[in-house]
């Protein structure tokens, strides 16, 4: 009984700002106005899907969330399973704690101070970046106006935020290796990466299968913060999200039922996904459910 109190709190909060806004999506099936309100909006059924679909702006921005989200998943997934090993290596305690500090900190900071921290270093005016570059070349380099570079720049801010603070969920799956399979493993010649390969990673593969499912099923959430402080007129043909789009386009240009209809395609894709991910881990042994 003391246990179903305690979770009160916490089904009343998915409750009240999970489950019942989802009642709002109705108005992806309606032309929402003000003055009729949610329910007596008319009805137009599929008409926003399928202007959605037949735009090429909002094609593009699909198109752009997905690739952001692949790169992301890609590029950014093996680092914490690399920075959780390294550091599980590390002999010298207080040599630990002081790096797992440096990794963890920037998770803890928001993205408007570290997007001024990335502009500080790659602005064509005012970056120390460029500042060098151009004592070297007699002119700067626009990191942040390329897409190429700009892409570059957006992973590996992405990398830096966020690395530290997910090995922790592998340095604790790591704990559970037996000791005596490395012993085992030296007595019969092993070196360290043989050891990681035959019995570091095989002792945490169920635990980096879940975190890939998890990771498919945000594959249509790039986040807003993050694109939203690093983008710039520039490179919108590459960096106009969903996220973003909705902003501008729903909030500021108040067309609620069509940025509605695209967020529930983005939940829909994303449901999909974290489906067809876990079919293919079960496949394997290692599905979530």
């Amino acid at each position: 009984m003391p246990l179903l109190l305690m979770f009160i709190p916490v089904a009343a909060y998915f409750l009240i700002f999970k489950y019942f806004p989802m009642a709002g999506l109705v108005i992806a099936f309606k032309n929402y106005n003000f003055a009729d309100g949610i329910w007596g909006s008319p009805w137009v059924g599929l008409y926003h899907f399928d202007m959605m679909l037949s735009s090429p702006k909002t094609v593009n921005v699909i198109k752009n969330t997905l690739l952001l989200s692949l790169l992301n998943i890609f590029v950014g997934f093996p680092f914490p399973i690399i920075l959780a090993i390294m550091l599980n290596e590390i002999r010298k305690v207080w040599f630990k704690k002081t790096v797992q500090t440096l990794v963890y900190l920037p998770h803890f900071l928001s993205w408007v101070i570290l997007g001024g921290m990335v502009v500080t270093i790659f602005s064509q005016q005012s970056g120390f970046l460029n500042h060098w570059i151009e004592q070297w070349t007699g002119s700067p380099y626009p990191f942040l106006y390329k897409e190429l570079s700009w892409l570059s720049i957006f992973l590996g801010s992405g990398v830096w935020k966020e690395a530290g603070w997910s090995a922790i969920i592998y340095l604790a799956a790591l704990t559970s290796i037996d000791p005596s399979l490395y012993e085992s493993a030296s007595l019969d010649g092993a070196g360290k990466f043989r050891k990681i390969w035959h019995i570091t990673l095989p002792g945490i593969s169920s635990i980096i299968v879940l975190m890939f499912i998890l990771s498919i099923g945000k594959v249509m959430e790039v986040g807003f913060d993050h694109v939203f402080v690093l983008q710039n007129k520039g490179v919108m043909n590459i960096s106009d999200v969903i996220s973003t789009y909705i902003y501008r386009n729903g909030l500021l240009g108040a067309k609620f039922s069509e940025t509605t209809a695209l967020g529930l395609f983005e939940s829909v894709v994303g449901l999909i996904l974290v489906l067809a991910a876990n079919r293919i881990a079960r496949i394997f042994g290692r599905g979530l459910w």
